[in-house]
């Protein structure tokens, strides 16, 4: 029975045989999902002539992007309920021949589910965000060199916060998972003065990861919101009369923005799993 390390990058290497074929499935979805509002402005220079060909060819995109994406969902599901049972099988099994305690045991197969549902549902949005952001940094740079600039400006501002929070938010993590171990021993002492200071020092955990990410997503935001006030400026004070060309730029880092401020949950969900990671391994 294999007992290595549970790590994001382990699973993925485990299991790889079932894994690429959703990972090459959201790497086609993600690549569809860039080309809307290129297709988007070219329907609206054809409208402007009265031609539908434009038209024609993001209704086909549109149903292309359905058909990818609603099959990786049904796929998806089912690998990693295959996946979850199996790793979870041998953790328990791991744990018994350790002679952990219920409490502990069943406290690690719910932080287990973690790993399960990031690889589920939040690392097909990583890889999604991932290539969205670099993708449409591409085509920024074909579209207007200022603004490409500053949307770099925005990737580095939420990389230096990332840096300087990182170490603060492990250790909020710590804190709150060693509560979690505790649940159950609290609950079952049936002393309402042990409970009572469980549930508020797990309060107090969550208060202060929620209290470090809002202060992060707060400093990024004023990076979002200069990027999307000087974007219009830029594009229109450059002369560019094509209709469709503006409302693509604009879209575009509308777009990237959106990509840009989903990574952040992720940083916090992977330093999350990290933690429970090494707790796995004690």
């Amino acid at each position: 029975m294999q007992t290595a390390n549970i790590t994001i990058t382990s699973l993925v290497s485990r299991f790889k045989g079932k894994v690429s074929l959703t990972l090459l499935l959201v790497l086609a979805e993600a690549i569809l999902g860039l080309l809307f509002p290129l297709f988007i402005g070219y329907a609206i220079n054809d409208l402007l002539v009265e031609k539908f060909t434009g038209i024609y060819l993001l209704g086909g995109l549109g149903i292309l992007s359905l058909i990818v994406g609603s099959g990786r969902r049904f796929y998806d599901t089912r690998i990693y309920s295959q996946i979850y049972i199996r790793i979870s099988e041998e953790m328990v099994a791991k744990e018994q021949a350790r002679e952990s305690s219920l409490s502990k045991i069943s406290a690690r197969a719910s932080l287990l589910t973690e790993f399960v549902e990031f690889l589920e549902n939040s690392m097909p949005m990583i890889l999604e965000s991932i290539i969205s952001v670099v993708g449409i940094l591409v085509i920024i740079f074909t579209l207007n060199l200022t603004v490409f600039w500053a949307s770099i400006g925005l990737f580095f501002l939420m990389v230096v916060i990332y840096l300087l929070s990182g170490k603060l938010n492990y250790r909020f993590n710590e804190g709150y998972n060693n509560e979690i171990e505790n649940q159950v021993t609290a609950l079952t002492s049936q002393d309402m003065g042990i409970i009572r200071k469980h549930l508020i020092a797990v309060t107090i955990w969550n208060i202060k990861l929620s209290d470090l990410e809002t202060w992060n997503y707060v400093a990024i935001w004023l990076g979002i919101i200069a990027v999307l006030l000087v974007t219009p400026m830029v594009v229109i004070g450059s002369g560019v009369i094509n209709y469709g060309r503006v409302f693509s730029i604009l879209m575009y880092v509308f777009q990237y923005t959106e990509s840009l401020l989903m990574l952040p949950f992720f940083i916090q969900q992977i330093i999350r799993l990290q933690e429970i990671s090494a707790r796995l391994q004690k």
